[in-house]
């Protein structure tokens, strides 16, 4: 028997997927459990129409990072914090601060999507990536700089 499955199943598929069980397990597990309905000639119009809205959808979203990423692209920042006599930093740079510097220049930024690798607890450069999407990113610059009193 062919079912269309509505959420991941182990060993069988993932959502979306037609797969074909034998009727027992079917009729006796998946579709009373709600993980699956069976596959009609109309749900299998509805899947199709749904997963071609679906990659419209995402399209847009990709297109819209890959926008922001573009605008991103030769930004680079100079973040002035207290340092002492040695060269370091009272506390560390993190990406609370980078979203604040981007945001001062027009770029509203979440700042859950800003990644620092380094621990940031010396003057210097370094460099953040913004995940914008999960094939879009963007690498930025920034400098750390002593704050004038």
């Amino acid at each position: 028997m062919e079912l269309i499955l509505k959420e991941d199943v182990v060993n069988l598929g993932y959502k979306n997927d037609i797969v074909t069980v034998k009727s027992g397990y079917g009729r006796n597990y998946l579709i009373p459990t709600g993980k699956a309905v069976i596959a009609s000639p109309a749900a299998k119009k509805m899947l199709a129409e749904e997963l071609k809205q679906r990659a419209h959808k995402l399209e847009k979203i990709k297109k819209d990072a890959e926008a922001v990423a573009e605008s991103l692209k030769n930004v680079s920042l100079k973040i002035a914090t207290k340092v002492s006599a040695t060269g370091a930093i009272y506390g560390s740079v993190n990406n609370i601060q980078i979203a604040e510097e981007l945001a001062k220049l027009g770029h509203n930024i979440d700042r859950k999507i800003i990644v620092v690798k380094d621990t940031v607890k010396e003057v210097g450069q370094y460099k953040a990536i913004i995940k914008l999407h999960k094939e879009v990113s963007v690498e930025i610059p920034f400098e750390v700089v002593a704050e004038e009193a």
